[in-house]
């Protein structure tokens, strides 16, 4: 093999290698990424929970009709706010997520040599 084929094969070599390792931090980065959406929506669902046994226990606790709706439609309100947050909440990590991989292959991603 000549000299230059061997130049020629390390660099790809050293290419296949920087892309590997580009690749392994993208996925690492996004990883924790959804492990970090993942807690947020854990949470969430737990305060959702919260806010459904919270409105039952004051529906058992109503004396009127006139109570029961009042108790409901408070419940019902926070209820829409939450979902307004939750729609902020994915809009932002659908952001954060394609930020992230705009930017490794904007940035961090090594691009390719020669002709292939």
């Amino acid at each position: 093999m000549s000299k230059s084929n061997k130049d020629s094969t390390g660099s790809y070599v050293n290419l296949g290698a920087e892309q590997a390792n580009a690749a392994a931090a993208l996925q690492k980065e996004l990883l924790e990424t959804y492990e970090q959406a993942n807690r947020a929506w854990l949470m969430r669902v737990k305060s959702e929970a919260a806010l459904w046994t919270d409105l039952a226990a004051k529906l058992m606790a109503t004396r009127s009709a006139s109570e029961a709706v009042q108790a409901y439609t408070k419940c019902v309100a926070q209820q829409m706010q939450m979902s307004v947050e939750d729609g902020q909440q994915l809009v932002n990590n659908c952001n954060e997520l394609t930020q992230k991989i705009t930017k490794s292959f904007s940035n961090g991603w090594p691009a390719s040599r020669g002709g292939t």
